[in-house]
């Protein structure tokens, strides 16, 4: 739950700036608590604030959100080729949010989660980015992962724990070349399927793309098995709670340049950039859209990511790859696809087993 400062930004404001503006800001009444984020008419950003952190950030809270927004619009590949106004209204039209939430702010640095939802006629997940920004000569300057600034802003920034950073600037020892490492040198550092090794669970869906359209085929179903539908992360590393509290999307930075996704989720266990073990607790499988999307039944989708020298992020072909013990390849068509160990192909409806090696 939220309290206080509850924050819109209007599309009147961004047409005239050609940037997010907020609104006017209607200060909390000393304890008082709200139900929620502000959620402003059907054009407009939803920006998550809780009143500690928007009192740390001072009265420009307003054009930190623009800054981060404008990002994550550019970096949006639904919205990048559209100005700022046209983005929103398009967005807003079918039914999807722009979704600022700011963390934590500490002097001059502020951090959080930005994302645009996903169409909620088709199964997929949302985009979303870590941002960081640094208020430099009296403004906010965003970094959004992928972002020069982003990059920057990790090897400075107070509210970025020795671990996470650590796992992040690992990503610059990694190419952003989606079918890198296939064959011989597909490791992917010993990743997990999402589950505890030695237990299993059927695979529902074979490589598709995260966002259920036209993307690099990143992205595995999973339900059921004898793992009590307890979603577990892929392998150590710093994790955070994409929606935030109660949401049922995590993103996972794990060491040597690789990322995962756990989305559909329910009963979350909730994460803000905390380091985490191998196969630590996420939530279990369920029909959770927080960020917009479909599920039309209880599973986890579970997508891999890999990083270039900028930290940009990219859902990144499974195609070669070897995860929980699985080489993954890609079907005729999206979700088709099958695993193989050891001599046995598991496609759509197998149940397999998570293996260490």
């Amino acid at each position: 739950m939220f309290s206080g400062l509850p924050l819109r930004a209007t599309v009147a404001a961004l047409a005239v700036t050609g940037l997010l503006a907020i609104a006017p800001v209607a200060m909390a009444v000393p304890g008082s608590t709200s139900a929620g984020p502000s959620k402003a008419p059907a054009a407009d950003v939803v920006v998550k604030m809780p009143s500690a952190v928007g009192a740390r950030v001072g009265a420009d809270r307003e054009q930190l959100i623009d800054a981060v927004t404008a990002d994550a619009l550019v970096r949006s590949r639904d919205a990048a080729r559209l100005a700022p106004v046209a983005a929103v209204s398009r967005l807003a039209d079918e039914g999807r949010d722009v979704v600022v939430d700011v963390r934590a702010a500490e002097g001059d640095w502020a951090r959080g989660v930005a994302y645009v939802e996903a169409s909620r006629d088709r199964h997929g997940g949302p985009e979303g980015w870590l941002y960081i920004a640094h208020r430099q000569d009296g403004r906010w300057v965003a970094g959004l992962e992928g972002d020069r600034e982003f990059a920057a802003f990790v090897a400075r920034s107070p509210l970025v724990g020795a671990a996470e950073r650590r796992n992040m600037t690992a990503y610059a020892e990694r190419r952003a070349d989606p079918q890198a490492w296939v064959g011989a040198a597909a490791s992917t550092n010993g990743l997990l399927l999402p589950w505890m090794p030695d237990h299993y669970m059927t695979l529902t869906g074979g490589p598709h793309s995260h966002d259920g359209g036209a993307g690099n085929w990143s992205a595995l179903d999973f339900a059921g098995g004898n793992a009590s539908g307890l979603v577990r992360s892929s392998r150590e590393g710093t994790a955070t709670s994409m929606c935030g509290p109660g949401g049922g999307w995590t993103r996972v930075i794990h060491p040597g340049g690789f990322s995962t996704d756990y989305y559909h989720m329910r009963g979350t266990t909730y994460y803000n950039g905390t380091s985490i073990a191998r196969s630590a607790l996420l939530g279990t499988i369920g029909t959770d859209t927080c960020a917009g999307g479909a599920a039309t039944g209880a599973h986890v989708h579970w997508s891999l990511r890999t990083y270039d020298a900028n930290y940009n992020g990219q859902y990144t072909w499974l195609n070669g790859r070897t995860i929980g013990g699985w080489a993954w390849w890609n079907g005729s068509g999206q979700y088709a696809g099958c695993g193989t160990r050891l001599g046995v192909t598991a496609c759509p409806g197998t149940a397999i087993y998570n293996r260490t090696g």
